[in-house]
């Protein structure tokens, strides 16, 4: 048995019934509830509780691009959710929203033993990414109803994905209530720009949202050049955003990323601390931005950097 049908076979004795909190059974194929009668289908064994619906688009992209550097996944994970690698050996992890899957990896070279949830068909590309890794599963579910026991996680996070949904705070809700007593809780959302930046932004992505998924790739690839050039790539994206990675496939698949969802909401960092706190979480802290540098702070601070985030942390 490879590693990652060890991972996915222990994930059923964590699993719970989204409808009644019971407990399910694997049966075949299958995933099933004694009580409710519930059943979902396990494909590449990986439990699906939800398909794609309004976040296809993530499926396609993470599916299709080569995205994963070690050494930058490792920095950005500690980065944004303000955890050390050696604090993670022996916890027992939630990546709510884990895309490809990623910070999963990451989380398990570390020692952790991992779920890692998302909504869309992206799970395929993670389980390929960590198939190595005994201690990670995956789970495709909808986060504001995911198949897991209450407070049962050391630590949770959550890197630009909750504002993807109709409503933001829904999302931070349901998921927070996995966190244990005394477990900590990481998010990442988009930061709220300047009046003309959303204006500018909203006006694109009103079009790019309907364009069919080929057509807006065409797209990001003109993007992605844009990304590429020098001085362009640290102005021009501050009016309209493309990524400047220097990686051309990350920042075909960061523009796409940014113009294909159907939702995109910002945030401010009053109003995320308010949702930690309503929550019941308390030393909470807000995490800096990866980058430095007195001009980068200043821009960041007076929120016209375009595709910035808003980055708390807490402890329930």
């Amino acid at each position: 048995m490879e590693s990652s049908q060890v991972a996915q076979s222990g994930l059923v004795s964590v699993l719970r019934c989204p409808a009644c909190q019971s407990g399910l059974a694997r049966n075949g194929d299958r995933i099933e509830c004694a009580t409710c009668k519930l059943s979902v289908p396990v494909i590449e064994e990986i439990p699906r509780f939800t398909g794609d619906q309004h976040l296809a688009s993530f499926g396609r992209q993470w599916n299709k691009y080569e995205v994963a550097h070690d050494d930058e996944d490792r920095a950005t994970f500690q980065a944004k959710t303000g955890t050390s690698l050696a604090e993670l050996k022996g916890l027992r992890v939630l990546d709510a929203g884990c895309g490809g899957g990623r910070y999963s990896k990451v989380c398990g070279e570390a020692g952790a033993t991992v779920i890692g949830a998302d909504h869309s068909a992206a799970v395929s590309k993670a389980r390929q990414l960590c198939s190595h890794l005994p201690n990670v599963a995956f789970v495709q579910a909808d986060l504001k109803r995911l198949p897991l026991e209450p407070q049962s996680f050391d630590f949770v996070f959550s890197i630009g994905v909750m504002h993807h949904d109709a409503d933001t705070k829904s999302v931070f809700d349901a998921v927070s209530k996995l966190v244990k007593p005394g477990g900590r809780y990481s998010v990442w959302l988009y930061r709220r720009n300047q009046w003309w930046q959303e204006w500018i932004n909203s006006s694109l992505r009103s079009r790019t949202i309907r364009m069919d998924s080929e057509k807006l790739e065409r797209w990001c690839e003109w993007g992605a050049w844009l990304g590429g050039l020098p001085v362009i790539n640290k102005t021009l994206n501050k009016i309209v955003n493309f990524s400047a990675h220097p990686n051309r496939e990350n920042r075909v698949c960061d523009t796409f990323d940014w113009y294909a969802p159907q939702y995109q909401y910002h945030h401010t960092v009053a109003e995320l601390r308010s949702w930690f706190e309503a929550a019941g979480f308390h030393d909470i802290r807000e995490l800096p931005p990866e980058k430095q540098g007195r001009l980068y702070r200043w821009v960041y601070e007076n929120n016209l950097l375009i595709g910035s985030g808003v980055n708390l942390t807490g402890v329930r």
